[in-house]
């Protein structure tokens, strides 16, 4: 099996991956709603929606049409960073639990979670997200792909943690909240 077929796998998993993401999200995102959760950010949300299918599409769309070599321990070492940004993700988002969405949405009189992988960062799932970003496309040799979605994700990630941090800001602070 060539080395695109394998890679095309690779990110079709990533793929079915972000589809399981949204399920949990929209269940979340449901059960937040219904206690009172106030939603913001909504006007950057398909932006981001389109960077994150973008960053899918045109590392294959790249890998197929500029058929890049691949640069075995580059390639590894990458495979191996997107392995540990999901481990990441997936941390942050058990750490969450039902709080954990793809929106903005905030519940009144709920204290933020410092447990976890947020203990030590205040927004440890957009590491996650940079990493992969740069990781993923990397895995073979997508220069283009990995450095346009790391600029374009700057900018957003820019715009969302603005975001995050002012809704989390009317929050009440509680030491060793963990959940």
């Amino acid at each position: 099996m060539s080395s695109e077929v394998w890679f095309t796998v690779l990110v079709a998993a990533v793929g079915l991956e972000r589809l399981a993401e949204l399920v949990v999200s929209k269940r979340n995102a449901t059960w937040s709603l219904e206690r009172g959760g106030v939603e913001t950010g909504q006007g950057h949300y398909p932006v981001m929606v389109v960077l994150h299918t973008g960053l899918l599409a045109g590392m294959l769309v790249e890998v197929w049409l500029l058929r890049p070599d691949v640069l075995p321990l580059l390639g590894v070492t990458m495979l191996a960073l997107a392995v540990a940004s999901q481990v990441l993700r997936w941390w942050c988002i058990t750490t969450l639990g039902r709080r954990w969405n793809t929106r903005v949405i905030v519940v009144p009189g709920l204290a933020p979670v410092t447990g976890g992988p947020y203990r030590w960062f205040s927004h440890p799932n957009y590491v996650a997200v940079v990493v992969e970003g740069v990781a993923l496309p990397l895995v073979h040799s997508a220069w283009i792909t990995a450095l346009v979605f790391t600029v374009a994700n700057a900018a957003l990630l820019t715009v969302r943690i603005r975001c995050e941090n002012t809704a989390l800001a009317s929050l009440p602070r509680a030491e060793g909240v963990s959940a």
